[in-house]
């Protein structure tokens, strides 16, 4: 289990104002990128390497994600 005490969470600027149905991304830690739920802060966290991570955004930018 990673350690999230030090991760400072942020939401997308375009979350909007959805009704707080989207994820908060923690990536100021070293060797890992936190994950969770805005509903539910004290909830399970997913944690990635950043790698991983950046690899996912770049693809979601490019509409390379398909449902």
């Amino acid at each position: 289990m990673s350690d999230l005490t030090d991760a400072r969470w942020r939401t997308s600027t375009r979350s909007g104002t959805n009704g707080g149905d989207c994820v908060e991304v923690a990536d100021n830690l070293a060797g890992i990128v936190g994950i969770r739920d805005s509903k539910d802060p004290t909830g399970p966290a997913l944690t990635v390497a950043p790698t991983a991570w950046s690899a996912f955004v770049t693809d979601v930018k490019a509409h390379r994600l398909t449902r």
